[in-house]
């Protein structure tokens, strides 16, 4: 079941602002009937949005992505009526396929779910406050070593279901084209709209904030049909045995067979980005054919790194592919870090070089796309408010965290934040997350990075405050995590928020069966 998080006190869950569910309207706040494309603090009038506050004052969020829908559902599970925005599927975006929320357009990972990794750590730190997006991964569970992966498809139909049958949030199917930005239109409004953000809203935020926009390309990684695959070259085994022992499957090279795969990968021809935009790839997610470039062995210390494996014959490959399951009935798997820029011919041509993959039927191939996001330390305070515009806040991808796992966290920071300001029926912030845990690490990276050199970043103790004295190496993490753990409880018990403990300090979870 999912987490249900505990009410910020003076706070309950009141009825619908709007009705309920999906595209519901309230005949007390305009009158009724209302015509469509009209609602409660929303209006679309002649292709432009006209805000309108409702006495209930609903927040409204734009965005049905990681970030939008945990803000939804924090600021709803606390009383807060929303207004809930998603352009699909009217309008789509080149990497989504479905009109469900939280959709996962690229791998199926949130990353490690070791308590001890900093991603795993903010996982219980939003576990505490009953996250819906890791309570959904939870539920939606596939082996995968020591990261927590999602049946992509179940996921989202979970996070769906949670959001369309609430009763505090309204669901308004359209595109959004402006901002309430007009003079003395204070509407609290949460922009979520991720990386694929529509071209009006883009104009909306650069006519706001000026053309500082930086682009960047995230690379999705291919998926492979499961039967097409020639187990008798393939083994299974997780990387030191972590997880089960054998969650991925590994396609071992020699050096003979990875040479000649490095050559097809660098002679393979690659999309060109378009003129208006400029290629800056996040270090992070480097598609595979820009690793190649960089010199022979770079594939092999990064995605192909054979570390930690042993192949059938008792010796470590050469280099290795890894294949991590999609779904829970393993029909089908992604090639891990094998995102790439590649042309679909060449991508067909140069993946069935592969060990194992000679008759691969691939269900999708790597795809790029734009990714749009804020120079967030000009431009958001440490409650991820616009400085220009403090009734605008950001969340997602668009903010420069980089990840699933990150963008839902900074849904969740706001959606608390908001509840407690409503809570206190004061406009004056709660003390924001501290740098200690990695709720407020993400927050430090936004506002603290040098503007000049401002790149997305995904959860890592590099962004935490250091610890104030010495510690062996072996024993930083557990302390880091330790510290963490204490700033967190004490900040919630400072602000009257409680907190599931167990969740926080909580051992690594099975996957569903």
């Amino acid at each position: 079941m999912l987490p249900t998080p505990p009410l910020v006190p003076a706070l309950t869950p009141g009825p619908s602002p709007t009705g309920r569910g999906e595209n519901s309207r309230d005949p007390l706040l305009f009158g009724s009937p209302l015509p469509v494309g009209e609602g409660p603090g929303v209006r679309a009038v002649a292709g432009e949005t006209v805000w309108i506050e409702g006495s209930l004052r609903p927040v409204h969020v734009i965005g049905g992505g990681f970030a939008g829908s945990e803000c939804a559902w924090q600021l709803a599970q606390r009383g807060v009526p929303v207004v809930l925005h998603e352009m699909r599927p009217v309008r789509s975006t080149p990497a989504h396929k479905t009109p469900d929320f939280a959709e996962l357009v690229c791998s199926n990972s949130l990353r490690s779910d070791d308590p001890l990794h900093a991603a795993g750590l903010l996982k219980r730190e939003m576990e505490a406050f009953g996250s819906l997006i890791i309570g959904s991964a939870r539920e939606a569970a596939v082996p995968a070593g020591s990261a927590l992966a999602v049946d992509r498809d179940r996921f989202a139909g979970i996070v769906t279901a949670a959001l369309s049958t609430h009763p505090n949030i309204e669901i308004r199917r359209e595109e959004v084209l402006t901002l309430p930005t007009l003079p003395g239109d204070t509407t609290t409004t949460v922009i979520a709209t991720g990386p694929l953000t529509s071209e009006a809203m883009t104009v909306a935020l650069q006519e706001l904030l000026g053309k500082d926009e930086l682009y960047f390309y995230d690379a999705i990684a291919p998926i492979v049909e499961a039967e097409s695959l020639d187990l008798s070259k393939l083994f299974w085994q997780s990387r030191y045995g972590k997880g089960d022992g054998d969650d991925y499957l590994n396609a071992p090279m020699n050096e003979t067979e990875y040479v000649a795969f490095h050559r097809a990968v660098s002679e393979a021809e690659v999309l060109v980005p378009h003129d208006f935009e400029k290629a800056v790839f996040f270090e992070g997610c480097l598609p595979i054919e820009e690793l190649a470039r960089r010199g022979l062995d770079t594939l092999r210390y990064g995605p192909m790194k054979p570390v930690g494996l042993t192949a059938p014959d008792g010796r470590r490959p050469w280099a290795v592919v890894q294949l991590r399951q999609e779904n829970l009935a393993k029909s089908q798997f992604n090639l891990v870090g094998f995102q790439s820029r590649m042309k679909w011919g060449d991508q067909d041509r140069v993946l069935r070089t592969i060990p194992g993959l000679e008759n691969a039927k691939f269900v999708r191939f790597g795809q790029i796309h734009r990714n749009t996001f804020l120079n967030s330390p000009t431009h958001l305070d440490r409650w991820y408010r616009l400085k220009a515009a403090p009734h605008l806040r950001l969340a997602g991808q668009i903010t420069g965290v980089e990840g699933y796992l990150e963008s839902a966290a900074t849904g969740l920071a706001i959606g608390l934040y908001l509840a407690l300001e409503r809570s206190a029926g004061a406009p004056a912030p709660p003390t924001p997350f501290p740098a200690t845990t990695a709720l407020g690490a993400l927050m430090r990276h936004l506002v603290e990075s040098d503007p000049k050199h401002f790149q997305p970043a995904n959860i890592n103790y590099g962004l935490f405050e250091e610890l104030p004295h010495r510690v062996k190496k072996v024993d930083k993490r557990a302390a880091l995590a330790d510290r963490a753990h204490a700033a967190l409880a004490e900040w919630a018990g400072r602000h009257g928020v409680a907190i599931d403990q167990e969740k926080l300090e909580g051992a690594p979870v099975p996957c569903a069966p």
